[in-house]
């Protein structure tokens, strides 16, 4: 058996986008432990979790809405990322490959919540 979200390719992109800043987050330093890095480990998580959510036995309407839950949560990434490079742990390269990947991934999430009826 497998989950409809199990075939999503949003799904298993933000999977992978997921490990990404989870290994990115490893490598900030101790002090934004506590802060920092769990909120953008929360929120990659939480884009991945909402599609999945929305997808199990959910109306079109309930989908969507989990759908825009993602969309958020792509959101406060790209803000803790924004706060990450401004503390200088990261380099504008490495933000700008980061911020082109929540570009690409909010456009699938659009894309798929539009063809929902």
């Amino acid at each position: 058996m497998t989950f409809k979200f199990e075939k999503l390719d949003i799904w298993k992109l933000s999977m992978r986008y997921g490990k990404y800043i989870f290994q990115m987050s490893k490598h900030l330093p101790k002090n934004e432990m506590p802060n920092r890095t769990s909120q953008i480990n929360r929120a990659v998580d939480s884009f991945a979790l909402n599609i999945a959510e929305g997808s199990i036995g959910q109306s079109n309407p309930e989908q969507k809405r989990f759908l825009s839950y993602s969309i958020r949560s792509v959101g406060e990434v790209v803000k803790c990322l924004y706060k990450v490079k401004a503390r200088k742990y990261i380099d504008n390269d490495a933000f700008k490959q980061q911020y082109a990947k929540d570009e690409t991934l909010i456009a699938k999430i659009q894309t798929f919540k539009l063809k929902l009826n």
